[in-house]
């Protein structure tokens, strides 16, 4: 009996150390996903031997939350939009993680001071920059292509369907400066009930000209098809469609609307040691670099900018691709968490209403 009880204590430790070997990584597919594999998993499993299992999901904030209220946690690490960090770190559905696991930039600062704006919270460490911006085919308009925010409103000039997120984020924003709001602006006229009217009223006139989108991979596909003519669409992914694919795509960058995705651990991860050693190892200064050679997203870390080179083709420069260019922050406004957090119920009540008016 006693060497059976050993032996079984012992079976019990060894499957334990196994499972602690391997952790599950929740992210958002495609082509995202991929970067992370080989910019931050890859090499985290041969420094680390802990290998990395990937799954995805549309929106991994959804069953996170469901498996953290559910008391059945099987992912160790996911991938979330800042809005979402915050939101489930406020409802105690997140491990908070410590700033000082985080390494430093090479030239000694502290990751406090090298994240971007956003970049850090108590329960997330930010990995990329990505925006939603919209694009065109360049042969529907080879002499005269639309170049700002409000041409995508311009069906005079610009005719055809326009592709569009089912959701009002970043969609209100974007019909106000197509409106004339200036970015900085944009804010502060959708707080009042009047901006609120201009928004919609500025959809209305694109309204019959409508395809909607609902996940990332759509909108490209939507102008590759022809469905489209314009669409609103992650940068990355028409990156990835004109570069990888050799789609004659062409993003349009003035009024994008940029944002975070950060690395965060659900409440009662199985893997929860495991998991600050990956969140810590992928946000380092040049593993963030490196994932810019798979996906046009911009590093999260100021010290990773300068360390950005080419596309895993060898000849494209990844630094104008980026959304956090100089050259394409003119008329850039970064997504408000506050706003959308006071106002995310009552403008999709309005958005869904507004849809169903026909």
């Amino acid at each position: 009996m006693k060497t059976s009880l050993i032996l079984g204590t012992a079976l019990v430790l060894i499957a334990t150390a196994s499972r602690a070997e391997e952790i599950t990584v929740m992210s958002w597919g495609g082509t995202y996903s991929q970067s992370q594999v080989e910019a931050y998993q890859k090499p985290f499993t041969a420094e680390t031997g802990i290998t990395v299992r990937s799954v995805d999901s549309d929106n991994p904030a959804i069953p996170v939350k469901a498996q953290v209220e559910a008391e059945n946690v099987t992912t160790d690490v996911v991938d979330i939009e800042y809005a979402d960090a915050i939101r489930l770190c406020d409802e105690g559905l997140l491990e908070e993680i410590d700033p000082a696991i985080l390494p430093p930039a090479p030239d000694g600062t502290p990751a406090t001071q090298d994240f971007l704006p956003q970049g850090l919270s108590d329960c997330a460490v930010g990995s990329i920059v990505f925006s939603t911006v919209y694009a065109y085919d360049r042969t529907r308009f080879p002499d005269n292509p639309p170049t700002t925010i409000a041409d995508f409103f311009d069906t005079a000039r610009f005719p055809g369907k326009r592709g569009l997120k089912k959701a009002p984020k970043a969609l209100l924003e974007m019909a106000l400066m197509g409106d004339g709001v200036p970015a900085d602006r944009v804010y502060d006229v959708l707080s009042t009930p009047e901006g609120v009217d201009r928004a919609f009223a500025k959809l209305d006139t694109i309204k019959k000209d409508v395809v909607w989108w609902e996940t990332g991979a759509q909108a490209p596909q939507l102008l590759a098809d022809g469905e489209v003519v314009l669409s609103t669409a992650y940068n990355g992914r028409i990156f990835n469609a004109a570069v990888s694919e050799g789609r004659p795509f062409e993003i349009v960058w003035d009024g994008q609307v940029y944002e975070y995705n950060l690395f965060a651990i659900p409440k009662g991860a199985p893997n929860k040691d495991a998991a600050l050693k990956y969140i810590a190892f992928a946000t380092g200064t040049q593993r963030l670099a490196d994932q810019a050679k798979w996906i046009s997203y911009g590093p999260a870390r100021k010290s990773s900018a300068p360390l950005v080179g080419l596309y895993q083709d060898g000849k494209t420069d990844m630094a104008p691709n980026m959304p956090t260019n100089p050259d394409n922050m003119k008329n850039a406004l970064g997504s408000s968490y506050d706003f959308w957090v006071d106002h995310e119920a009552e403008l999709t009540e309005r958005f869904n209403a507004w849809l169903s008016a026909g």
